[in-house]
């Protein structure tokens, strides 16, 4: 057992919380019992499992270390006494089996934010294609604020020029999220095919992405701030397309 938090592999496994070292390892740190199993189910490759002192393995098969409690607070924010090391699986679009119902998330800045947009596409079963993005998708505070959406949510990252080719190869309708003159998502046809692109949180969809989509979506408010947390206009305009999914039909106008 490990127990100081200076042993090289607990520094080792605390450097996977910068972007660089998971970059140049091609690993990354999940952390929580639930998100390990979840991971695990989706056939991420889990390297070795870390176990704080006293606290039960998790159900699945990898190589396990167990580790003193100053140890693993090195590692990990504490929880439940669980993290995992794992290979970051590809996220190109050539490995995408995308879902008719996609969610296209443009530079998205908050890790919260892309984590909560992962536990919304799980919801309705859409698929999330992330357009330029900001951050990694193996941030801890990602695999953490998804849990473990991350694993089961088609998902691919893509530049704003790959990511439009592709829109148009797999026949995609482009929907645009934008603050002020869109038309309410439940009139209009959410069915079929949909690819709903959402922007970044403090300057929403860039011109391109706007002039590209056909329609635009916006959300009537009736108070006075003029836009929404984008995990929140997400889950309402997603779980639209869900209902006319389901009923067959558009809303009332």
């Amino acid at each position: 057992m490990i127990t100081s938090p200076s042993n090289p592999a607990i520094r080792a496994l605390a450097a996977l919380r910068n972007r660089t070292s998971r970059e140049e390892t091609g690993t990354f740190l999940i952390e929580g019992r639930r998100e390990i199993e979840r991971a695990h189910a989706a056939g991420i490759d889990l390297l070795r499992v870390i176990r704080r002192e006293g606290v039960d393995p998790p159900s699945v098969d990898a190589p396990e270390t167990q580790v003193g409690p100053a140890a693993f607070e090195k590692i990990a924010y504490g929880r439940d006494g669980l993290i995992a090391v794992a290979r970051t699986p590809d996220f190109a679009l050539g490995a995408f089996p995308a879902p008719d119902l996609l969610l296209v998330a443009v530079a998205i800045e908050k890790p919260g934010n892309l984590g909560a947009l992962l536990r919304t596409c799980d919801a309705v079963g859409a698929g999330m294609l992330v357009v330029d993005p900001v951050t990694d998708l193996v941030n801890p505070n990602i695999v953490r604020a998804s849990t473990g959406a991350l694993f089961t949510v088609p998902i691919a990252l893509a530049q704003s020029p790959e990511a439009v080719a592709w829109l148009g190869q797999e026949g995609f309708r482009l929907l645009a999220t934008i603050v002020g003159e869109g038309t309410p998502p439940w009139e209009l046809d959410l069915r079929g095919r949909c690819a709903i692109a959402i922007g970044n949180e403090d300057f929403g969809l860039p011109r391109t992405w706007i002039e590209l989509a056909g329609e635009h979506i916006t959300l009537p408010q009736a108070g006075c701030v003029d836009s929404l947390n984008v995990a929140v206009t997400a889950g309402a305009v997603l779980f639209e397309a869900v209902r006319q999914r389901v009923s067959g039909k558009l809303g009332e106008r």
